[in-house]
């Protein structure tokens, strides 16, 4: 696998149209279960100030799309927070199994080394197959983390570590998210996620 390398040796980064059903689809599931179910309380201020950055890679290998994340996360830590906070690397063709892209998870730790952004950004992880350790597929708290699309998600620490002091129990998210995740049950998760469902009302 070759190392990842400053994204001013590669052609410019090219925005993703929003029109792309990709990112239709990875917005409508941050729309109705992210923010929809408050999965995570800090996502709606940059969603709502238009602060998030989608990007869907064409990538079909993994070399490819570590050069994909390069370029995105010398963009991220090259860009003021004010105008893209956090990015969404969105990669429908490539690590659909979900233990590679699991795996792939220590390289994109490693591509933020080589590049001497570790003290400045972290990977987080999304995917349609998510599953925490000892627990079985189906089990209902790994769609806390199941996305339409594999997905890598960009952050910044010094946002992380802003919204974590702003929330008086930043600790109990997890265990409310899978609280909230088992009243809503699979059955009411693909109601959620629907088209037609768009408006419906989480529970309570």
């Amino acid at each position: 696998m070759p190392p990842v390398t400053s994204s001013n040796t590669r052609p410019p980064v090219v925005d993703t149209d929003p029109a792309d059903p990709h990112v239709i689809a990875t917005r409508a599931w941050l729309d109705k279960a992210v923010i929809g179910l408050n999965l995570c309380p800090f996502a709606k201020a940059v969603h709502v100030g238009g602060r998030v950055r989608y990007r869907v890679s064409a990538a079909t290998t993994v070399d490819a799309l570590l050069a994909d994340l390069g370029d995105e996360l010398n963009l991220l830590a090259a860009t003021d927070a004010e105008s893209i906070d956090t990015t969404l690397l969105i990669h429908p063709q490539v690590l659909g199994d979900f233990l590679d892209y699991n795996d792939f998870l220590d390289v994109a730790d490693a591509a933020l080394d080589a590049l001497g952004l570790a003290d400045v950004l972290q990977v987080a992880s999304f995917h349609p197959h998510y599953q925490f350790a000892d627990t079985e597929a189906d089990d209902i708290s790994n769609y806390t983390n199941r996305s339409p699309y594999p997905t890598l998600h960009l952050l910044r620490h010094a946002s992380v570590d802003r919204a974590v002091q702003a929330f008086p129990d930043a600790a109990a998210i997890f265990d409310n998210n899978i609280a909230t995740l088992r009243r809503l049950g699979h059955a009411g998760w693909q109601r959620l996620m629907r088209d037609d469902d768009a408006g419906a009302e989480p529970p309570a």
